[in-house]
């Protein structure tokens, strides 16, 4: 895929953060440059998801531009994410940000979602036949062999340091499916509270509907590094992965250029397609203080999005006191949702992709009984309703039963009377 960037007329970079208008990616990506988004003829785009009534991490969270505590430190110069997030991984809370709720695309990052599923699901001794579907994916490629054998180690291994799309395809086959695999992924940013994020491939490739955010980028980084077989493989610098020829093995080198160049670096995933420009989630820790930063939507120029991401990792590590400006959430936040109309990005549906929104409904379609007690306390409800039911269907057996007893006793003291009893 050929480098994307934006140059103004006299031949410096244009800051990806300078948008026309701050807001304008609350519901959608930008429209893509390419056609790998395109609509097939007789099929509608997915919809854009719903954007939560009340901002997920806090009010500041929903601000477009910059997001910084009272009398923070100026902000290092070389930036140019249109959406990124600075915030301590122990607390969770965010030290910086800018349009940290905007919607972009993920590119490679989405693989970190993906990985988490195969930690939570797969053990590290199962395996994985290639076949040639694997091999035939999009590049980039680590270099799978059709028919040869390979553990879940190896491959989420290959996934997190290399980014390869073909490993990617690969565990999702092993997930049950790529529609599976998407799913699994779609209902577990859902749990985690990632509730901009949509996932429609498995190795975060541009498709139809596809969405996450600087926010949620970190949410899922955060949670994936309490995985100790995730934290492990994203910080491997590298490994002997079975040679493509069948014979022997071939490097397989982390491509994170923080490791080993970035005092206390634990781990990161970088990306890029044509729509998304660069991308970037990682981490670092020093004197106990663990950080995770999340770009999106980057260019190179004028420095490495790597670059750019140590940048603020520095600016992080620096602060002193607990000054933030939201919070990195711990699970799905328990919040009525609405919908806001949107003309959403221009693509096609894709082979096992969610139709809309599989994560939230909005208010209009709830039931009465929904909407005052929510997915979770209406199944609740409904059987204590029935209990109140059955209880007084039993009431009122009995009050006939008392009625009919009574009537009984009536009539025989009635008829003993009449014999003179």
């Amino acid at each position: 895929m050929a480098t994307a960037a934006l140059v103004s007329p006299i031949g410096h970079a244009q800051p990806a953060n300078a948008q026309a208008s701050p807001c304008e990616n609350r519901l959608s990506p930008p429209p893509p440059v390419d056609t790998s988004e395109q609509v097939p003829d007789g099929t509608k785009p997915p919809s854009p998801l719903t954007v939560p009534e009340t901002p997920v991490g806090g009010d500041r969270m929903a601000e477009c531009g910059l997001v910084l505590p009272p009398n923070a430190k100026p902000l290092p110069d070389d930036l140019t994410a249109a959406s990124w997030v600075l915030a301590d991984m122990n607390s969770g809370a965010v030290l910086a940000s800018f349009d940290p709720h905007g919607r972009q695309r993920p590119a490679s990052v989405m693989k970190v979602l993906l990985a988490m599923v195969v930690a939570k699901e797969l053990p590290l001794d199962a395996t994985v036949v290639a076949t040639q579907e694997d091999i035939d994916q999009e590049c980039s490629c680590i270099g799978l062999r059709n028919g040869s054998e390979y553990k879940v180690e190896q491959l989420m291994q290959a996934l997190l340091m290399a980014s390869g799309n073909d490993v990617a395809h690969a565990l999702a086959r092993r997930l049950g499916g790529v529609p599976s695999a998407v799913r699994k992924m779609n209902a577990l940013a859902a749990e985690l509270g990632a509730l901009d994020t949509r996932a429609i491939t498995p190795s975060g490739l541009d498709a139809p509907g596809t969405s996450t955010s600087a926010y949620d980028v970190a949410v899922i980084f955060r949670a994936a590094m309490k995985y100790p077989d995730f934290a492990k493989a994203i910080g491997t610098p590298q490994i002997d992965f079975p040679a493509q020829s069948g014979k022997g093995t071939t490097k397989v080198v982390n491509d994170n250029r923080l490791l080993g160049t970035y005092e206390g670096a634990l781990g990161g995933r970088t990306g890029f397609t044509d729509d998304a420009l660069h991308t970037y989630v990682g981490a670092a820790e020093r004197n106990g203080k663990k950080l995770v930063v999340a770009l999106l939507r980057g260019q190179e120029q004028p420095v490495p999005i790597t670059q750019q991401a140590m940048s603020l990792l520095d600016y992080g590590f620096a602060l002193q006191g607990d000054a933030n400006v939201g919070k990195l959430v711990d699970g799905a936040p328990q919040t009525k949702k609405k919908t806001t109309e949107a003309k959403p990005t221009e693509t096609s549906a894709a082979p096992g992709a969610p139709n809309g929104n599989t994560t939230n409904k909005a208010d209009g379609d709830k039931t009465p009984m929904e909407a005052a007690f929510g997915n979770v306390g209406l199944p609740i409800t409904a059987v204590a309703a029935l209990g109140v039911l059955l209880g007084l269907l039993m009431y009122v057996r009995g009050l006939r039963a008392k009625k009919a007893r009574a009537r009984r006793a009536a009539e025989q003291e009635a008829k003993l009377a009449r014999m003179g009893l």
